[in-house]
């Protein structure tokens, strides 16, 4: 076995593109680890839990390339590996392509602009707050992609951008488009007329592919961060993006998209919209409300475009079977939250790591009983590790933890799980979590049913992936709110409580 540990100092990477790099260099024959992070407290435990001895006086600001392989041309396939998917990925690269940071670097976020007007910032959250304000201070809007930023940071920050007349999207602000131009983990959507305020990731990418899917395009999307929507923030990014997007000549229509909101958030934001000339339609989820789906036809008939159900792709047999639960693997808070609502409506209360009011929580670690959906999305699991839209491994296995229990008890289950496509995403979700799937119904008797979220235009292929969870026997849905539908039809009145 053969293993190296390289810092290079001052060459930043965006947490994206090396966690993308990393998993890239994990898979390549003869591999036995990779990670390639920057050297921040938690990346440097999780790289000596992994076993490797990183140099002393590595900080923050520096790249630490850690290779272990199963002898020395394994190692220097891996290092070229690295050097390739670097130089393919977007952050740290010079104006040479070389995938090399370049020898003087901006000492600060303010004094890297130049002439732009968008700061994109993506740091570990214990340093973004100190660069969000000093691209403020340099008259930038910023998007902070960074999370586990404090929340009193937050406050502080969006109180300053509206002062200064500008607008922080985030933190934790994984999608965007501005101009037309995807940020973060985004979907390859058509131009046109819609913008959205987003409190959600992908909630914003769930309503842009429908969208896209009924022949409608997106001109802005201005993510705002989970927790804007919530009582300690007050709604400050999405009052201050309603207001920007109503002086925007060319949307003619906005949404407003998020997670369950406060009650005086909502009346807040209600009070905003109403003095607005742009008309706006919500998407804000709750019991009682309209889904994200319905959200979408709405904003389709109010442009005066026929609507059409969203596409879904049966499964080649029809899926009979004694579910006695409901179990979801999520890789999106929102989608989570959105099945969540509409399958306690008719199921009771679902156990889960993010529930709803009055639900039971529960721990993705540990053995699971009744109705279960898991966020793998949430930050506490996200620490240190790939996104699970990124790398699906997290996932896969749970569901064949779920399984081997459901074949220790002789009951089975119905499994809701969302893939999200576009850039940033895992090249190939269908690779990382059918495997998984059929171990599953190997050992016992599972039915499957995926929310496809994504569009013809997405680097994976939609249809290609479609067709991949179709052979899988699973029942495939471009609506999240028409998937939890469906599994909730399986479960049938075996699964009510």
């Amino acid at each position: 076995m053969s293993e190296r540990v390289e810092v290079r100092p001052g060459a930043y990477h965006d947490s994206v593109t090396l966690l993308q790099v990393s998993r890239a260099v994990a898979q390549v024959d003869g591999v036995d680890a990779a990670q390639v992070a920057m050297a921040t407290d938690l990346n440097v435990e999780v790289l000596v839990r992994m076993g490797f001895d990183v140099p002393p006086g590595a900080g923050p600001n520096d790249l630490v390339v850690a290779l272990r392989a199963a002898d020395d041309d394994a190692l220097a396939v891996a290092d070229a590996a690295v050097a390739r998917e670097l130089a393919g990925g977007v952050g740290g690269r010079d104006a040479a392509g070389d995938g090399q940071a370049p020898a003087v670097r901006p000492r600060t976020t303010g004094s890297a602009a130049s002439g732009g007007t968008l700061a994109v910032i993506s740091v570990p959250g214990q340093h973004a707050f100190p660069e969000a304000m000093d691209a403020l201070d340099a008259g930038l809007d910023v998007l902070l992609f960074s999370d586990n930023v404090p929340v009193e940071q937050e406050v502080r920050l969006k109180a300053e951008a509206a002062r200064r007349g500008l607008l922080v999207m985030g933190p934790d602000c994984g999608t965007a488009v501005v101009g037309g131009v995807g940020l973060g983990f985004a979907n390859v959507v058509r131009p046109g007329p819609v913008s959205l305020v987003a409190a959600s990731g992908t909630g914003a990418q769930q309503v842009m592919s429908l969208l896209d899917a009924a022949g409608v395009g997106v001109r802005h999307c201005l993510g705002v961060g989970g927790r804007d929507l919530s009582a300690a923030v007050g709604g400050a990014s999405a009052r201050q993006a309603l207001r920007m997007l109503d002086d925007d000549a060319g949307t003619d229509l906005i949404l407003l998209v998020g997670k369950p909101p406060a009650p005086e958030v909502e009346a807040a934001l209600a009070g905003v919209v109403a003095g607005m000339r742009t008309p706006v339609l919500t998407a804000l989820l709750g019991a009682g409300k309209p889904d994200l789906t319905v959200a979408v036809e709405q904003a389709v008939r109010a442009l005066g475009l026929p609507w059409h159900e969203p596409r879904w792709w049966p499964p080649p047999e029809e899926r009979t079977g004694s579910y006695g639960r409901l179990l979801g693997a999520f890789s999106g808070g929102t989608l989570c939250d959105e099945a969540m609502i509409l399958a306690s409506a008719e199921l009771g209360p679902i156990a889960s790591n993010i529930p709803l009011a009055a639900a039971p929580h529960v721990s993705p670690d540990g053995p699971t009983s009744g109705h279960v959906m898991i966020d793998f999305g949430d930050d506490e699991l996200t620490r240190g590790r790939p996104h699970p839209m990124i790398d699906g491994s997290l996932r896969a296995e749970w569901i064949t933890a779920r399984a081997e229990e459901a074949a220790a008890t002789g009951e089975g289950f119905v499994l809701l799980l969302d893939v999200v496509l576009g850039h940033a995403a895992s090249p190939d979700p269908a690779r990382d979590l059918v495997p998984a799937l059929s171990a599953a119904r190997a050992l016992a008797d599972v039915a499957v049913v995926v929310s496809l979220c994504g569009t013809d235009g997405d680097p994976q292929g939609l249809d290609r992936q479609a067709e991949s969870f179709r052979a899988a026997d699973a029942s495939v849905h471009l609506s999240n709110a028409a998937a939890t539908r469906r599994a909730i039809h399986l479960l049938g009145t075996t699964g009510a409580s």
